[in-house]
């Protein structure tokens, strides 16, 4: 599902650089969203980006992380701890979409001039269950600096806490942040007792 994910993301971003109707009709605006209930636009944001480099960025960060966690949702289910492995990916990625929208949606619902495009949410989610199941795993920071995965995941949760608060940039940073958490929490939805997964894994057991 990675890969049709990758596909699926790059040729509607491709297809709405070049189609300017396109890119509007399928940005997220909560304002459309609150007021002319234009609902759609919750997922459909996720699919399109604002340049080649906020495409690249995302897809290599999915494709990085995403058969990762694939490969964990197959174990899982091969080993008789849960069903249908990946439908849960599946539905994980496409929930990050919307659940990451919606503190932005109740901040800029009456703010008709407010967009937000890209797979940030749900690109972080992803990563963020794969620290999940394996915290200690190395992460390059800016691709150079190598440190734990639970590391990164803290000093990036806390960045985009700031980042959010200090509203300087034209980034969903309440995204990043709430996908994040969102990815990490979402095997315990699934089933609780996954736990001991992480915790045996950060104590490396």
């Amino acid at each position: 599902m990675t890969y049709v994910f990758i596909i699926i993301t790059s040729l509607v971003s491709i297809l709405a650089f070049n189609n300017q109707q396109l890119f509007s009709k399928l940005q997220f605006n909560p304002y459309q969203v609150y007021h002319r209930k234009e609902y759609y636009r919750l997922l459909s944001h996720g699919f399109v980006h604002a340049d080649w480099m906020h495409l690249i960025v995302n897809m290599f960060v999915l494709y990085s992380f995403g058969s990762t966690v694939e490969n964990y949702f197959r174990l899982l289910e091969a080993e008789g701890m849960m069903r249908f492995g990946i439908a849960w990916y599946t539905f994980m990625y496409l929930a990050a979409i919307v659940f990451s929208s919606v503190t932005t949606l109740k901040k800029h619902k009456d703010d008709i001039f407010y967009n937000s495009v890209g797979a940030s949410g749900a690109v972080s989610a992803i990563l963020f269950c794969s620290i999940f199941f394996d915290p200690w795993a190395k992460l390059g920071l800016y691709f150079v600096i190598p440190m734990p995965a639970i590391i990164f995941g803290v000093g990036y949760l806390i960045y985009s806490q700031y980042m959010s608060r200090k509203n300087t940039d034209n980034i969903n940073h309440d995204a990043h942040f709430i996908g994040a958490v969102f990815g990490f929490l979402f095997p315990l939805l699934i089933k609780f007792s996954f736990i001991s997964i992480f915790i045996n894994q950060l104590l490396g057991r």
